[in-house]
């Protein structure tokens, strides 16, 4: 995994790892597949819920997609102050190097206060792009 991305949001921080999948990636098919780690850090005084997520995605051939859902790896993980919640998803690009960076809409439990999350922009690199 790459050197950790992180930032935090009105008590709560995100962390974000990622992994190039040279297995499941074909370069002469312009297909490459990379994993992220998401950690999800509570450091509120607030139970919070992560409702929905929204993508910003972008490759180096200037194309952008955008990806909304309801929570993330189908769920709406509730976290109490103090709790961490972690996940793993992936991503496709059409080209060897890109980003994302998002942002999670949370609600605070105690007043049903809804509120953006930043997710940190984390880059997308095959590892023989770095030498």
């Amino acid at each position: 995994m790459g050197t950790p991305t992180n930032k935090v949001t009105q008590g709560i921080k995100i962390s974000v790892e990622t992994q190039f999948q040279r297995e499941h990636s074909v370069a002469e098919h312009r297909h490459f597949l990379f994993s992220y780690q998401i950690t999800i850090e509570n450091n509120s005084d607030y139970t919070v819920q992560l409702i929905a997520r929204h993508w910003d995605i972008y490759d180096s051939s200037s194309e952008h997609s955008e990806v909304d859902g309801e929570g993330v790896v189908g769920e709406q993980p509730v976290l109490e102050p103090g709790e961490i919640f972690e996940y793993e998803s992936a991503c496709s690009l059409t080209t060897d190097i890109g980003k994302m960076s998002g942002r999670y809409l949370m609600e605070r439990k105690v007043d049903k206060a809804l509120f953006y999350v930043a997710i940190p922009e984390f880059e997308l690199i095959v590892p023989l792009r770095l030498n």
